[in-house]
């Protein structure tokens, strides 16, 4: 019953079009199951065909690196909350690490991936096989010579082959994830010696080449023929393009090769145009997906360039934006706000330094890449990745740029919806607010967006106060998905119990609320924002939810007005959660937050509540936050309850 309810409700989200399209593709895995359509025998390989070396080699620390690699020889991984299993070396790609389900063989395309009871948890079968591993073993490799970890990535990549074979099995069913797996063997081909490895020394080295390209044949036919369009044309398909261009670009060795390249180069600069807003918002509204965008435009830019490529102006101008974006949300300690979904994903691992950011990483490239000293300023370091990818010459532009403060960079973001308050930015005594009112996702599945509509979070001199608490689970565990991503989550009200937007699956909302700005008035000392949503005007008895955002410098205050516009009677109940870091305390209806030596207070008015103070209340749930993937710790949340009759105002002041 519960999947016929998912494929009804994603069936209401789809057009025509679509449906038309995905009939198609119906047929042609149908076709496939009678071996229509698949390429068991690929093509010979035009042997002196190899595109150029992107990769540098040059001022790397090598010691997490050789870490790293040695973990993997001996059988221990990281997978997601698993940390050092013992999965072996090589491990059973199509057994599932948390849970032991071994995936089933069939063809790929006809599996149930969704289904736990078929795979187990498809995360934690699909990380493995991105062969993020078999980059570090290369790494390990490139910087120490020591024949075990080449022989160890060969190794393997052979078991890889024999267990997975195309087209069957888990690891044969998204786009996205051969997608990235190509990515990642590209840059193990370049770090292991390309054509003239050792790995392909003598027969059997030979024997190893064939088989290796074979499966990059077979990986770039496979994504050809099965492109994510229509309501999954989002970050999946961005990630489609880019494995098939840097593998047509790494390995031009076929006659569809050019057209590959050429497809997917077209792909790329629409879809960084159609996927990205122009104020430098990913349109999907979860800022770790707009990490893993900017970084496939990252490295198909390094690729491209290597070999005699350039993507346009406009290509180009997007990811600048796109990383203003990131520098004006960040804290002047370097955290971020965790609006929308996250699943820990990089594209290939590169550093592994113990206080690598993904984000400052990539500001650190867009530094180099723009001239930007604000971009430096906040990312601190030239990190390993971008000594592999930007080699000496980054290091000297890196070096020779001066750091500039934050003036540049915006703090209104109106095609995005999110607006930034507060002052004294990236100083010590910097108090930073993000309001959200942005849309709830892109494209009618909205897939991985929050009913986080007028949330707020709240950084003071570095510190991170209310926050927004994260993800947690994406396939399973379908009742904390579903309040990760719910409205009593957020640091915003939520209505007669009901999200603010209307769950139809675990990527999927059937009806999405519309966020609004009504005023924005911004200042060095005092700034403020009114918004507006309608996601509670389907009730009966239609609600409308206002929210004004304040920030009086001189008086170290924040005032939140919410006001709900309506004619009956509701249950409502405002939300605040606070970082783990926080120490809360709950008194005469008075809130005061310690964290670091920095306090506030919040203190309430208006209406008559019921002011309840939560931790890692597993019941309701309430009170939790989820900095990784399948991880969860206990916060502090605040729960102001009350029943109202006609149009009512809750007004909070935070002191600070």
């Amino acid at each position: 019953m519960t999947s016929l309810i998912w494929k009804l409700n994603r069936l209401r989200l789809m057009g025509v079009g679509e449906i038309a399209w995905r009939v198609g593709q119906g047929l042609q895995k149908k076709a496939c199951s009678l071996g229509v359509g698949l390429v068991p025998n690929p093509p010979q390989p035009a042997l002196g065909r190899f595109g150029a070396r992107f990769v540098h080699e040059t001022g790397v620390d090598g010691t997490g690196t050789l870490a790293a690699a040695e973990a993997i020889l001996a059988g221990r991984w990281n997978v997601f909350s698993l940390r050092g299993a013992s999965l072996g070396f090589p491990p059973v790609w199509n057994r599932d690490p948390r849970t032991g389900t071994l995936a089933p063989l069939g063809l790929g395309k006809a599996i149930d991936y969704r289904s736990e009871q078929v795979v187990g948890d498809i995360k934690y079968l699909w990380e493995p096989s991105r062969h993020l591993e078999l980059v570090t073993l290369a790494l390990a490799w490139k910087l120490s010579g020591e024949p075990r970890y080449a022989e160890g990535a060969r190794q393997l990549l052979q078991s890889w082959f024999e267990q997975c074979p195309y087209p069957q099995g888990v690891h044969w069913t998204s786009s996205l994830e051969l997608a990235v797996r190509l990515v990642n063997w590209s840059f193990a081909w370049q770090l292991l010696g390309g054509e003239s490895s050792g790995l392909f020394e003598g027969e059997a080295g030979e024997a190893f080449r064939r088989q290796w390209l074979d499966a990059i044949y077979q990986h770039c036919h496979f994504i050809r023929g099965y492109f994510s369009r229509h309501s999954s044309a989002n970050n999946h398909l961005f990630g489609e393009y880019m494995g098939l261009f840097i593998a047509s670009l790494t390995w031009p060795c076929w006659p569809e090769s050019a057209d590959w390249q050429a497809l997917a180069f077209r792909g790329l600069e629409a879809e960084a145009q159609k996927q990205n807003a122009p104020d430098g918002v990913n349109r999907e509204q979860a800022v770790y997906y707009q990490h893993e965008v900017m970084d496939m435009m990252l490295l198909c830019h390094v690729v491209a360039r290597a070999n005699g490529m350039a993507f346009s102006a406009p290509f180009l101008g997007c990811l600048e934006k796109l990383a203003e974006f990131i520098a004006a949300v960040m804290d002047v300690a370097g955290r971020l706000p965790m609006i929308g979904d996250a699943d820990d994903a990089q594209m290939v691992r590169l550093s592994y330094e113990t206080d690598w950011c993904p984000y400052r990483s990539l500001l650190a490239s867009c530094a180099i890449l723009f001239q930007r000293g604000d971009f430096k300023a906040k990312a601190r370091q030239f990190d390993d990745k971008n000594h592999w990818l930007m080699g000496a010459e980054g290091r000297a532009c890196w070096d020779s740029l001066g750091l500039e403060g934050e003036n540049k960079l915006p703090r209104a973001f109106p095609e995005g919806g999110y607006w930034i308050l507060g002052h004294d930015f990236g100083t010590e005594d910097e108090l930073r607010l993000v309001v959200d009112a942005a849309p709830l996702g892109y494209l009618s599945i909205a897939a991985h967006g929050h009913a986080d509509a007028l949330s707020l979070s709240l950084s003071c001199k570095g510190n991170e106060f209310l926050v927004d608490p994260g993800t947690f689970a994406y396939h399973t565990q379908k009742r904390w998905r579903d309040y990760f991503r719910g409205t009593s989550a957020h640091n915003t009200v939520r209505v007669d119990g009901q999200d603010q937007s209307v769950i139809g699956g675990n990527f999927m909302w059937v009806h999405q609320a519309r966020a609004w700005c009504e005023s924005w008035v911004p200042g060095d000392g005092n700034n403020s924002f009114v918004g507006a949503h309608d996601g509670y005007k389907r009730l009966s008895d239609p609600v409308l939810h206002r929210r004004e955002v304040s920030v009086d410098r001189s008086n170290r205050l924040i005032r939140v007005i919410d006001s709900l516009v309506c004619r009956g009677s509701h249950q409502v109940e405002l939300f605040w959660h606070f970082a783990e870091s926080c120490h809360v305390s709950l008194n005469d209806g008075t809130v005061l937050a310690k964290s670091s030596g920095v306090e506030i207070t919040l203190a309430f008015s208006g209406l008559a509540c019921d002011i309840e103070l939560f931790q890692g209340d597993e019941d309701l749930p309430l009170g939790w936050i989820s900095r990784r993937f399948d991880e969860k710790t206990p916060i502090y949340s605040i729960r102001r309850r009350a029943t109202i009759s006609g149009t009512t105002e809750f007004i909070t002041e935070i002191y600070y």
